[in-house]
């Protein structure tokens, strides 16, 4: 018996030259409170900026090369996130279609705000509207109970870390697949926030938070913790095995009770780039040579929890001054740096609170703002170069989906 997803199939093959097109986008990120404690089992805040990526797939004209990114032919060793969707929604054995794919946004690239999480998240999103999704039952399209194919927190998928794709459908029977549906209605944050901390843990050789993806998927403010907490709303927990064994972390959104509209971040660069894994090595070789400096990772987690009940109060003074706090302990440890420190100082007559965002040494800084246009005037005369964002800002969204879908798996 003909169903939903094999007529839909039979519908792209009569199409003939009409074009497919769908754009997702998702925001970058910076850390507010918690960097390199959190490596440790403290608490760490991210929060999801105004800038953004956005990923634009297209259909393939008849005769074009199957796939190319940015107008050139796909190169997989360039783009290691891409590639590993590819492998998990897209797989071209499974006789998925070439597409063209678009990259535009206002990240900058390796500055430490999420700008390959949210290309990987966008780019998720962008493939499942672009393939649709198979369900048991259409009551509920976001539950992954109905779900026939897919990737989920709530569902075993310990699959999606490795780059064998193996989704729900080869779990069950092929006779559950019995209702297709595609397009923006089948997209889920969790879905792609999974996916993109898989490719990303895939990229970085099997050691990924997934902090940067689920801000970028969810938007707002994003708690991860090594337990569940109180008094916020709890989204799902990650587990991924690295070489030094199994971790685990608790994702939280953190809701905001108090108005946002006044308040700014200022994001300085300053234009030096240092990788993110000297600077866990650094923290990690100073507590072996003196065990008693784990003390300074544990007051950081002190003031990470002191700025988050400050953002559940909405005392945005004191989320200013535990962000100040932050960076104090941020100097001691060694990973600050003199550009840092210049462009921090420039920030503090401005703002309620300024540190550096990532895992320093270089990178950007961020402060916390009422006065956007004074605090980056500073920042640029001591030699950064800025972004301006609202204070908590949307996550993944689909901004356009046409002639729906790309690629219409279905039984035969």
């Amino acid at each position: 018996m003909k169903n939903k997803g094999y007529e839909a199939k039979v519908l792209r093959e009569h199409e003939g030259d009409i074009m497919g097109r769908v754009t997702a986008s998702a925001p970058g990120k910076c850390i507010l409170f918690g960097e390199h404690a959190v490596v440790y089992g403290e608490p760490a805040v991210a929060i999801a900026i105004e800038q953004r990526i956005s990923v634009t797939l297209e259909s393939v004209q008849t005769g074009e090369t199957p796939w190319k990114i940015d107008g050139m032919q796909f190169d997989s060793r360039k783009h290691p996130h891409v590639q590993a969707l590819r492998n998990r929604l897209w797989q071209t054995s499974q006789g998925a279609p070439g597409i063209t794919i678009q990259v535009n946004g206002d990240i900058p690239p390796a500055s430490g705000l999420g700008s390959s999480a949210a290309l990987s998240v966008a780019a998720s999103a962008a493939l499942r509207c672009a393939r649709g999704r198979w369900y048991t039952s259409t009551d509920d399209l976001q539950n992954p109970a109905t779900w026939a194919e897919g990737y989920s927190s709530s569902i075993d998928n310990s699959d999606v870390y490795t780059a064998e794709n193996r989704e729900l459908s080869s779990q069950k029977s092929v006779s559950s697949m019995k209702h297709y549906v595609h397009g923006k209605e089948v997209t889920s944050l969790d879905e792609c926030a999974l996916l993109a901390h898989a490719v990303e843990a895939v990229a970085q050789a099997g050691r990924a938070s997934p902090m940067d993806a689920s801000t970028c998927a969810h938007g707002g403010v994003v708690l991860l913790s090594d337990a569940v907490e109180n008094d916020v709303e709890y989204l799902y927990t990650r587990r991924l095995n690295m070489e030094d064994g199994e971790r685990t972390w608790h994702l939280h959104s953190v809701n905001l009770p108090n108005s946002t509209e006044d308040l700014y971040l200022v994001i300085g660069n300053t234009g030096v780039y240092a990788p993110t894994s000297n600077q866990v090595a650094k923290v990690a070789a100073a507590i072996a040579a003196k065990p008693e400096r784990i003390k300074e990772i544990q007051t950081i987690g002190v003031i990470a929890r002191r700025g988050i009940q400050a953002l559940k109060e909405g005392d945005y003074e004191a989320v200013g001054r535990a962000m100040m706090e932050n960076q104090i302990m941020l100097q001691g440890l060694g990973v600050s740096c003199p550009e840092l420190e210049s462009l921090i100082r420039a920030a503090a007559p401005t703002s309620l609170g300024a540190k550096l965002t990532g895992a320093g040494g270089g990178g950007c800084m961020v402060a916390l703002t009422r006065h956007p246009k004074q605090t980056s005037e500073a920042i640029e005369l001591a030699g950064g170069r800025t972004l301006i964002s609202k204070f908590g800002n949307a996550g993944l969204t689909v901004d356009e989906c046409e002639n729906m879908p790309l690629w219409a798996t279905g039984q035969e």
